[in-house]
């Protein structure tokens, strides 16, 4: 069995930057055991694997697997699956055209938008799938402990710890500073003992820093999940850009972010967030950037 597949950079604009997703374009036939296999032999943040929709009228069926499980939703394999899928022009036969893509996901529907320059495909923005929703608080001494800060280091007079999903369960902290989020690094025994894949993603932090065009800095660790660091989490941008809005005093706002990622760790991600409050609600979230291509070739299977 052959399976082509293709890998981009995702939220970036340049190669080598940016979060590497690696698409699998012919998966059908595939079991769920092979494709855990799989990405854990690309041992990339995330891989996808695109099969046909169960329904015509949407544009693929998309699964999400880190090297350790999989996963229901998640942001920078959307934004890099609907653009390897809006550059080929065709998926399983059947055209890939148009400025909107719908994919098929454990999470629901997934609508991606695909922006072109010069007739060329050059960045997607997603929707988010479902709504803001918010989880348990958790104790801020363990949260500073898994991510080798000090308590007073947590910025908590906005909102404690706390787990927030739009498709994907993450905890978000915010810190006092730029030095503090530098320092961060997460402790994987803390994550395995208190913190497991089955209670949350993981750890997103961040500061609301302004560092030239950027709004946000931010830095997830996602151990147990075999990411020890991501690039780039859209699927926790996306959560985030929505908690900002919550926490806005305005009833009826849109609100926008430039939010970095991975720039402490020599991968910069640029991700453009945005989300809508009205009548003190969030009612959506999006995340979108710019993609890089970068290899393509054939899986030979036995």
């Amino acid at each position: 069995m052959k399976l082509d597949f293709v890998t981009v950079d995702v939220f970036t604009d340049r190669q080598f930057g940016g979060n590497p997703l690696a698409v699998i374009t012919n998966a059908q036939g595939l079991s769920g055991e092979r494709m855990q296999a799989i990405a854990a032999e690309f041992n990339l943040a995330e891989t996808t694997f695109v099969l046909p929709p169960k329904d015509p009228a949407h544009t693929a069926e998309v699964r999400i697997f880190t090297p350790k499980a999989e996963m229901p939703f998640a942001g920078h394999p959307n934004v890099g699956t609907a653009f390897v899928l809006a550059r080929a022009g065709t998926s399983y036969g059947r055209p890939v055209t148009g400025d909107r893509l719908v994919f098929e996901e454990k999470a629901g529907l997934v609508n991606m938008d695909i922006v072109r320059e010069g007739g060329a495909v050059v960045a997607t923005r997603l929707a988010a799938p479902v709504p803001l929703s918010f989880g348990e608080e958790i104790d801020p001494a363990l949260v500073a402990q898994a991510c080798s800060l000090k308590p007073e280091d947590l910025k908590l007079d906005v909102h404690p710890p706390r787990v927030a999903s739009c498709g994907a369960p993450l905890l978000f902290v915010e810190l006092k500073s730029r030095e503090a989020l530098k320092r961060a690094a997460p402790r994987a025994e803390i994550f395995a003992r208190d913190l497991p894949r089955e209670r949350i993603v993981g750890i997103h932090l961040y500061v609301q820093a302004k560092e030239a065009d950027i709004d946000v800095q931010t830095r997830m660790f996602a151990p147990e999940h075999g990411i020890p660091e991501d690039p780039a989490t859209g699927a926790a941008n996306v959560a985030l850009i929505g908690m900002l809005t919550h926490h806005r005093p305005e009833t009826d706002i849109t609100l926008a972010k430039t939010i970095g990622q991975g720039f402490d760790m020599g991968r910069p991600s640029v991700l453009q967030a945005s989300a809508e409050k009205k009548a003190g609600k969030v009612v959506a979230t999006y995340i979108g950037g710019r993609c890089k291509p970068m290899m393509s070739g054939v899986i030979e299977l036995e």
